[in-house]
């Protein structure tokens, strides 16, 4: 709205500068009082086009059709310019498919006639192709702009919508991933459970009838857990029984990521302290994230990777050194799958992530979880 009533006032300006500055002095100027009258009206009509587009050049085209025939008078500049900016306005603010009639192009062509022909003089066919196309690049502008706001909008769209495919899909991949991790436990508990079961004497009925009903409810729930995992995989999925990853398995990693073309240097700091096999499977995961995009965006090059054990967290930072700022796609790595798969990752802790390329050239992640 400021935009528009910035553009009236600039438009009421240079009309009434041309009616009272220039054409109140010229012979035969008897109704510069209707003429002024219409330059503020056309005024409030390009303040407020955009709300009411098709209306305003409607308006326009009969205030002027009035107005000459009332006056014996010509157009002056300003009112073509006002007619090729309200032609602007309706082309790209109203969709064509709303264009039930002709009435639109009929009206523009009409406009043409306003500004074409006049009572005093006949006008050369070079005034006539001049008008023709500038009132053509006008409405060409005006539905080009409309155009590529549609563009934009369907790129917003399916932006949106690989978005929220590429968080299930990584929902999913760490859904199955922890099932794994979880059914492994239960089936643990439930062999312990019937271990300590045959180990109980004949007058020990209660606990072995307590013992029973773990083992059983356990068994039901490695069996619930296996059906569940079994939906939530891909017929593409072939790790099926591969060991679950965790940050003992780095240095295999790291092994990978250099026959690559990477140079990796690996530096643990602290006292590894117990953590669940959940949260060094989602560090693990982090980290072949980082060193993956790495590679897809930076290629060979130098990376450092930190894991570092503090109290009750754990610390990861993976700083490559690739191309400096405006050598690679801005943003390219903050909407790659990656990231995404990160950010799920450190949620599911209640962590904490950073990622971002560095002035002088690179990027980082960092990541806290706590443990």
């Amino acid at each position: 709205m400021r935009l528009d009533w910035a553009i009236a006032v600039i438009v009421a300006v240079f009309s009434l500068a041309e009616e009272i500055g220039g054409r109140t002095g010229e012979p035969g100027r008897a109704h510069p009082a209707l003429w002024i009258g219409l330059a503020v009206a056309s005024a409030a009509l390009v303040a407020v086009r955009r709300r009411i587009p098709f209306a305003a050049l409607a308006a326009y085209a009969v205030f002027g059709g009035m107005a000459i025939p009332l006056s014996q008078e010509t157009l002056g500049a300003w009112q073509f310019y006002v007619e090729l900016l309200l032609l602007f306005t309706l082309m790209a603010e109203v969709p064509p498919r709303n264009w039930r009639t002709p009435a639109g192009l009929a009206l523009a062509l009409g406009f043409v006639g306003l500004v074409v022909f006049t009572d005093d003089a006949p006008i050369g066919p070079g005034d006539v192709a001049i008008a023709l196309v500038m009132t053509s690049v006008a409405a060409g502008a005006g539905f080009a702009v409309q155009r590529h706001r549609e563009v934009a909008a369907q790129a917003q769209e399916r932006g949106a919508l690989l978005a929220r495919e590429a968080v299930n899909e990584e929902r999913n991949r760490i859904a199955r991933e922890l099932h794994d991790i979880v059914a492994h436990s239960v089936s643990v508990m439930v062999m312990q459970s019937g271990a300590v079961r045959r180990c109980l004497n004949e007058e020990q009925a209660r606990e072995r009838e307590a013992l029973t009903g773990v083992e059983e409810a356990g068994r039901e729930a490695v069996h619930e857990l296996r059906r569940m995992l079994g939906v939530l995989r891909s017929v593409h999925e072939t790790e099926v029984n591969a060991p679950q990853p965790s940050l003992g398995r780095l240095e295999e990693l790291v092994e990978q990521v250099r026959v690559a073309g990477l140079v990796v240097k690996l530096d643990v700091r602290g006292e590894p302290a117990p953590l669940s096999a959940g949260l060094e499977l989602s560090a693990y995961r982090i980290i072949q994230e980082a060193l993956t995009n790495t590679l897809k965006h930076a290629g060979p090059t130098r990376v450092v990777v930190t894991v570092a054990h503090r109290h009750r967290e754990l610390f990861l930072e993976i700083t490559d050194e690739g191309p400096a700022p405006g050598h690679e796609v801005p943003g390219r790595r903050a909407l790659g799958h990656g990231l995404i798969g990160m950010r799920e990752r450190v949620a599911l802790f209640d962590g904490w992530l950073e990622a971002h390329p560095l002035p002088e050239g690179g990027f980082t992640v960092r990541a806290t979880l706590p443990a």
